[in-house]
Parts: structure tokens; sequence; C-alpha cells
């Protein structure tokens, strides 16, 4: 039987894996399907500075690899703010719905929540930031 503590810890790290799941896919096709010219000239095309595709891509690249692993969860989530809040503002015309064409703006949404959440939830079970030193919490979710 699992206690309360623990269902939690085993939900945050369903959250924290399936974010940074996505994150991590998000930067990669970015960086190996669409690739980095056409990227930069997408977020120009949006109205933001060419550099801040580079940013956005090492962001969901490294930060989605570090929110798998459980590392620094917390500021993961928080850090990834300003990436779906950037998301958002592209789709925010294009209706709610994600399947309109261009995409709605459904989907950045619940992506910003669900950091919210995690950053509020921190690592869960089975994070490596728990092995760090200074942590006082387990590698697993038997705390």
């Amino acid at each position: 039987m699992t206690t309360q503590t623990q269902n939690q810890d085993y939900a945050a790290t369903l959250l924290r894996v399936t974010l940074g799941a996505i994150f991590l896919s998000h930067g990669l096709w970015k960086l190996l399907t669409l690739g980095l010219p056409t990227t930069v000239g997408f977020f120009e095309s949006q109205g933001f500075p060419g550099w801040t595709a580079y940013l956005v891509v090492a962001g969901e690249i490294g930060g989605g690899a570090l929110m798998i692993l459980g590392v620094q969860t917390r500021a993961i989530a928080l850090l990834m703010l300003p990436i779906l809040f950037g998301a958002l503002k592209v789709h925010l015309p294009n209706g709610f719905v994600f399947s309109y064409p261009n995409g709605g703006w459904e989907y950045p949404a619940f992506l910003i929540v669900a950091s919210g959440v995690q950053a509020l939830l921190g690592d869960g079970a089975y994070a490596l930031g728990r092995l760090l030193p200074g942590n006082t919490r387990l590698a697993t979710a038997n705390s």
C-alpha cells in the first residue's frame, strides 16, 4: 500500500518525465527536422529576434533532458515558462483548439499550467536531483 506522499511523488515523476519528453522532442524537432536556419527564420517572422531561437532550442533540449533526469526540476519548470509564453503568443491568434490551422493556443496554455504544477510539486520519485549533496530526500519515493 502506498502513502499519500508516495502517490504525490509518483504523480510528480510522471508529470516530470512527460513534460521533459515533450520539451526535449520539441527542441530536437527544431534542431534536426526544421534546422536552425529555418527555426531562426520562423522566430523572426513572428517578431522575435532570430537569436532567441538558439536559446529556445538549447532550453528545450537541455531543460527537457534535465527534467527527465530529475535535476533542478522546479527551476527548469520555471525557466521553461518564458519559452511557453512565447509559444502562446504565436498561437493565440489561431483560436483555441490546437488542431486548427497553424495550431491554436490550448496546447501551449496547458503546458504553462503543467509546468507551474511541476514547479510546485518538485522532482517526485526516482530523480537524480535527490542524490545531489545537501538533499535530504532519498532517490526513490520511500520518503
